[in-house]
């Protein structure tokens, strides 16, 4: 038996580095989000930084941008993520496990990596199939505000789902079996069991799904570089880059960290609110 002591030997260096790593640099930036520092020196400016932003048209932009995204991104991922689900779990067969793997791997591969994948589909293959198929919309891509922006959600859909799936197998497999069989003798169909019995019993992985997608939407930053880097004309920079930006091309830290506090406040109350709802609704 370890004694108490030898307890606090596993928890201290945990707990020191958390508070190292996250919690002093959160309380530095709050503090910063209220100066004009560029990284060498800073003088206290009050609320004009937050001021500013709520009139500053590259925030707002990228910001609005963002929140479109989240929301597509997000039904977009849950939704292929459940069909990939209930693929696998269809029928036991030894391709199951190998259509896991395929569905799985993109969520292995670096933003970065991945950005620069789909940045050559999106201006070498489909600029190909443009000319072959006659299809003059296929071609400049990346190059459009409307494509750009579906280039971005493609991605990340490809990205996330197979990561999602693997939470709704496992609520799947959970459903006890006889409820199951006890539908389909009564002599419902597998659409209505679907519905009536295996979709209820999904409620907290819905719960666990949404708060996933919707904060990783949220602070994308990595394949928004390396995709669009923000064009054409910013029209596809999203809120984490307008930050990197401001704060290490701009060296304006401040003014940054007052767009990274209002980012962390809207995403903390969107977050709680979905989860207040999705426990309510999991209750009833």
């Amino acid at each position: 038996m370890l004694k108490k002591h030898q307890y606090y030997g596993f928890v201290v260096p945990a707990l020191l580095f958390i508070l190292g790593i996250i919690i002093l640099p959160f309380i530095v930036g709050i503090f910063d989000s209220f100066t004009n520092s560029n990284g060498i020196s800073r003088e206290f400016v009050g609320w004009q930084n937050y001021s500013l932003l709520f009139h500053d048209y590259n925030f707002l932009q990228s910001f609005w941008l963002t929140v479109k995204f989240s929301v597509v991104s997000v039904i977009l991922i849950n939704l292929v993520g459940l069909i990939f689900a209930l693929i696998v779990t269809h029928k036991e067969n030894w391709f199951n496990n190998t259509l896991k793997t395929i569905f799985f791997v993109p969520n292995l591969i670096g933003g970065v990596l991945l950005g620069f994948i789909w940045q050559f589909i999106f201006t070498n293959a489909f600029k190909a199939l443009a000319g072959n198929l006659s299809q003059g919309w296929l071609s400049g891509w990346l190059s459009d505000e409307t494509t750009g922006f579906w280039g971005m959600v493609i991605l990340f859909t490809w990205q996330m789902s197979g990561y999602i799936m693997l939470i709704y197998i496992s609520f799947l497999n959970a459903i006890p079996h006889n409820t199951i069989e006890a539908s389909m003798l009564d002599g419902a169909s597998e659409i209505q069991t679907f519905f009536n019995v295996k979709l209820p019993q999904l409620a907290p992985a819905f719960t666990i799904s949404l708060f996933l997608t919707l904060a990783n939407s949220f602070k994308m930053y990595e394949q928004n570089l390396a995709l669009t880097n923000g064009g054409p004309y910013r029209s596809t920079e999203m809120v984490s880059m307008f930050i990197y930006n401001t704060a290490f091309v701009n060296f304006q830290q401040g003014y940054a960290q007052a767009a990274g506090i209002i980012l962390f406040l809207v995403v903390a109350a969107v977050s709680f609110i979905q989860l207040y709802v999705s426990r309510k609704g999991e209750r009833q």
